[in-house]
């Protein structure tokens, strides 16, 4: 076999379009400006680092020393960034973190530590303003927690007993739009009042307009609906069994079949009034506590145990909402459209490297997991437009599929009539 050495060619050609979406946004500009003003003598900008950063994931890397060992040689010729090492990297995004926040709680003696990254989460959305897709108007709004499983220094034990972080997540759309870590110790009930008030704070200094939080059972508390209800129009929150609510299930009289697969379901809906004793707790009237709905949806018990207060051997599935106006099966279908959240979780945590976080600390990592957050609104973004026009590409791939797909095609620049000009190898049928 004879082999004809020529000059380098990138193998990652399809990577200039991404690139020059983003600076045709202007996120570049926004970065360089929102961002610590860096030394006169700096060879990089905030969009190199934090592009460079994002150009290892649109490559198939997963951490910042791939730009070194597997990457620099494909990026080197590109006119649209300046690629600082791995190490510079590393240490310009931990320059960006927080000193940590320490809260108690009125009960116990436990020490919450939680990273806010304020400005960070503003950038963020300042981001999402950029974007096109970014609905600003009535927006739904879902929160939820996830555990990142880590051996972090200061990682702490989560209930399921690995140690971990506990970050609790804004989400609209496909969009991450707030991102406030918490040690796995911290479970996601506690404080979270204070973490909706600072999510939705924000948002409403941006003009985002909130007419729907929906949230998991770990939202089911009485300041935590406060905070909810102060922020958004309406909510929808998985409620907890409790024995006012077993007792308020025993009151429905109307109960209507519903077929689920093979299954048969009962489903209704009552009034009444939750917190009593929690709101009594915190000083406050109970003459003046709210009625809400509660739709329930229950099934038989396989074991056949009897609740001792509804008399039946079922199981109880209940939703929490101050909407009226929806019909019972509205209310549920539309709760259970936020479990299409949690497949956020997954593309964040397995194709933008949550998983694999690269600081020893809970405050540099939040940065990273923010910053990782914009890549993914980002990708959002270029997957919907490209996919327009490039007849190989769905809205709906994950980020591997378009790596090979669109990514990975030979290309370097070429100088021709005093202009650089991208030339791609293939049948590519790329359009600028």
């Amino acid at each position: 076999m004879k082999i004809l050495n020529s000059l380098p060619v990138s193998a990652f050609g399809g990577l200039n379009f991404v690139i020059k979406e983003a600076i045709d946004l202007k996120i570049n500009g926004l970065v360089n400006s929102a961002l610590p003003i860096l030394p006169k003598q700096c060879k990089y900008n905030w969009f190199d680092i934090i592009m460079s950063y994002w150009s290892v994931f649109f490559c198939g890397g997963d951490c910042a020393e791939d730009l070194a060992v597997n990457l620099k040689e494909s990026f080197q010729s590109s006119p649209f960034l300046n690629i600082p090492s791995p190490d510079r990297i590393l240490s310009r995004l931990k320059s960006l973190s927080d000193t940590p926040s320490y809260f108690a709680t009125k009960r116990g003696n436990v020490e919450h530590h939680f990273s806010l990254a304020e400005e960070l989460n503003r950038l963020n959305i300042k981001m999402l303003s950029l974007l096109p897709g970014f609905k600003t108007d009535k927006v739904i709004l879902d929160y939820d927690n996830t555990l990142i499983f880590t051996e972090k220094a200061d990682a702490q034990r989560t209930y399921k007993n690995e140690n971990g972080y506990c970050p609790g997540v804004g989400i609209i759309g496909n969009h991450i739009v707030y991102v406030e870590n918490r040690n796995g110790r911290s479970n996601a009930h506690i404080l979270q009042h204070e973490t909706i008030e600072r999510m939705c704070f924000l948002l409403h200094e941006a003009g985002v307009k909130i007419d729907v939080i929906r949230a998991d059972s770990a939202s089911y508390t009485y300041q935590i609906i406060k905070a909810i209800e102060k922020n958004a129009k309406r909510f929808f929150v998985k409620a907890r069994m409790t024995s006012a609510l077993e007792k308020a299930i025993s009151n429905i009289e109307e109960w209507k079949e519903i077929k689920i697969g093979d299954n048969t379901v009962l489903r209704g809906s009552t009034s009444f009034a939750p917190f009593v004793r929690s709101a009594r707790d915190h000083g406050d009237n109970i003459d003046n506590l709210k009625e809400y709905r509660v739709v329930v949806t229950k099934e038989a018990r396989r074991d056949g145990q009897i609740n001792a207060f509804t008399g039946e051997a079922c199981i109880y599935s209940p939703i929490m909402t101050n909407d009226f106006e929806m019909t019972d099966d509205e209310v549920v279908f539309f709760y259970n459209a936020r479990g299409a959240k949690e497949r956020e979780f997954d593309i964040l945590k397995n194709d933008f490297g949550w998983d694999k976080m690269p600081f020893s600390k809970l405050e540099q990592n939040t940065v990273f997991l923010i910053i990782m957050a914009m890549c993914r609104n980002f990708y959002a973004h270029i997957i919907e437009k490209f996919s327009k026009t490039v007849k190989f590409l769905s809205p709906h791939f994950r980020i591997k599929k378009f790596i090979f797909r669109f990514v990975c095609v030979p290309g370097k620049w070429v100088k021709s009539g005093r202009m650089k000009k991208l030339r791609l190898y293939g049948h590519c049928y790329f359009k600028t």
